[in-house]
């Protein structure tokens, strides 16, 4: 399920360890959708819980683009409540929060991001775009548009990649159904 103060926290993150706690917010995307891809590789679930959409500068967490651009409402601390408003194609973290307690976040998610920082964190939005065009099979050009991207595609395309066997992948993409199912069993209540 999408944790929004989780995916805020994830941003907060990677925006410290920038000097001035700021960065492109295409390179910003690019670190969540690569954090939550390395998070299935490690431990067969995504961190943030979002979906996942093919556009045209690469994969990117739905629901988080739409709170980065302001297209939806944020929730009480949430996404606004951490991260400024987008600028120049930027975003920081709010001074409100500079050294609050990312809380939402385990040990194990922290090192995942430890991970992402410590190989794409020197990468510019170009670079870190690029990489993810050409390194991440589950990723399609839609020409201009946009379309889903399935969580499904991405272990398959880790399982092609070798990062794991067939039957672990299976049993990922079974495990990740359930939960989905259990989420919208409670929405719908």
């Amino acid at each position: 399920m999408f944790n929004e103060r989780k995916v805020a926290q994830m941003a907060t993150f990677f925006l410290r360890k920038e000097s001035n706690a700021r960065m492109s917010h295409l390179k910003l995307m690019k670190l969540l959708y690569l954090s939550d891809r390395e998070a299935i590789k490690s431990f067969g679930m995504p961190i943030s819980g979002d979906l996942y959409v093919s556009m045209p500068h690469g994969p990117v967490l739905s629901k988080t683009l739409n709170l980065m651009d302001g297209d939806i409402e944020s929730q009480d601390g949430g996404w606004e409540s951490w991260i400024s408003d987008k600028e120049n194609h930027e975003v920081a973290v709010r001074s409100s929060v500079a050294h609050r307690e990312l809380d939402e976040l385990s040990r194990a998610e922290l090192e995942v991001l430890e991970i992402v920082w410590g190989n794409f964190g020197g990468m510019d939005k170009w670079t870190i775009r690029d990489w993810t065009h050409i390194n991440c099979p589950e990723w399609h050009d839609p020409n201009g548009s946009s379309y889903s991207l399935e969580f499904d595609d991405i272990v398959k395309a880790l399982e092609k990649s070798k990062k794991f066997d067939k039957e672990t992948a299976a049993q990922i993409i079974v495990s990740h159904k359930s939960a989905q199912d259990i989420d919208n069993l409670f929405a719908s209540i």
